[in-house]
């Protein structure tokens, strides 16, 4: 079974002036490019692109909500990877934990029976 890291990225804002590139959308599409060609340099595999809602402050007591566009990339984990970095365990059912039986417990004895049981044991 394959691993995988992800990593979340703010989409670009706005586009990058360049040569070819005339309209706005022709701007956008060449700075998301750049984006993704850069992250599948370092070996990430672009997953998809999400739109997520923020609780924001607003001024001094209100709040508002802001929607982020974010990119999603992932890239396999490889096989040795040190102890150290932060991995999930694979699930695991619960163990069923066994006690050794120990014997039931004996009636209580009257305290004047138990005295001359000890006082027979004694004497033998």
């Amino acid at each position: 079974m394959t691993a995988y890291e992800y990593t979340v990225l703010p989409a670009p804002e706005r586009g990058e002036k360049a040569k070819g590139a005339k309209t706005p959308a022709d701007r956008f599409a060449l700075a998301l490019t750049e984006e993704l060609n850069r992250m599948a340099a370092d070996g990430w595999e672009y997953i998809r692109a999400e739109t997520l809602p923020t609780e924001e402050r607003s001024g001094l007591t209100s709040r508002t909500t802001v929607y982020h566009n974010v990119l999603v990339f992932r890239r396999a984990i490889e096989a040795e990877q040190p102890a150290s970095s932060a991995t999930v365990a694979p699930f695991s059912r619960p163990m069923r934990v066994t006690r050794p039986e120990q014997p039931a417990p004996q009636p209580a004895e009257s305290t004047a029976e138990a005295r001359s049981e000890e006082a027979r044991s004694e004497n033998v």
